[in-house]
C-alpha cells in the first residue's frame, strides 16, 4: 500500500539502541544486541512551520556501520545520509553518548 503523500522507507538497521513498539519509541538495546531492524518509516514532504513539537532524538542515517568518508562540501562524511527524527522519553544527549545511528546496511 502505498502512501498518499511521501514513501515508506524500510529495511533501515538501528546501532546503540531499538524500537520499542510498546512505547513506539526509542529504547535501550537488549544485552550483546548490537543492530536491530528499525520499523517501516514515512517520509513525508513538510514545511518547518508545519512538523508537530515532540522529544526526540535526530539521528544520523549512515550508509555504512564505518562512520567515516572523505568530508564533502557540506562538513559531513561522504557516508552520511541524513537525520531522521526518532520519537525518544530521554534527552537527545543519552542516545549520542550510546553512539545511536540508523543504517542502511550492517557490515558482512
Amino acid at each position: 500500500m502505498k502512501p498518499e503523500d511521501g514513501a515508506y522507507v524500510n529495511g533501515l538497521f538501528l546501532e546503540g539502541c531499538r524500537w520499542s513498539y510498546d512505547t513506539m519509541k526509542l529504547d535501550e538495546s537488549e544485552p550483546k544486541i548490537l543492530f536491530t531492524k528499525c520499523p517501516h518509516i514515512l517520509m513525508k514532504p513538510s514545511h518547518n512551520s508545519k512538523l508537530t513539537n515532540y522529544k526526540n532524538y535526530k539521528s544520523p542515517v549512515y550508509k555504512t556501520s564505518a562512520r567515516r568518508g572523505v568530508l564533502s562540501t557540506t562538513g559531513h562524511s561522504t557516508n552520511f545520509v541524513m537525520f531522521i527524527r526518532l520519537p525518544t522519553e530521554l534527552e537527545e544527549s543519552h542516545w549520542i553518548k550510546r553512539g545511536v545511528a540508523l543504517l542502511t546496511q550492517l557490515d558482512d
